[in-house]
């Protein structure tokens, strides 16, 4: 979904790739952003909080007009349905990311 956002351009893809790998941990109930992802990624949590925050907030408000074809393709349980899967609420989110 960001390719199509000039927002996110001008993320680092490895920050971007992290920050999706944090924000799925967190909607899947999977734990946090360890030492070990944060060793590898060179990233640590607080780094990535920010646009954690905005790819949720992509996830919300996203229009459904757009991205119809990947949509449908996502939402097939060869790929886990993850494109039913429903955003965080943004308080919640918030409060997760501050006991990271």
């Amino acid at each position: 979904m960001t390719l199509q956002e000039y927002d996110y351009a001008r993320e680092s893809p490895s920050k971007l790739a992290a920050s999706c790998l944090l924000l799925a941990l967190i909607m899947k109930n999977l734990g946090g952003w360890t030492p070990t992802l944060e060793y590898y990624s060179g990233y640590s949590a607080q780094d990535l909080h920010p646009l954690v925050k905005r790819l949720n907030f992509l996830l919300t408000y996203q229009p459904r007009d757009k991205l119809n074809a990947v949509r449908s393709k996502y939402s097939h349980r060869v790929f886990f349905e993850v494109a039913k899967v429903t955003p965080m609420d943004m308080l919640k989110l918030e409060e997760t990311l501050t006991s990271c």
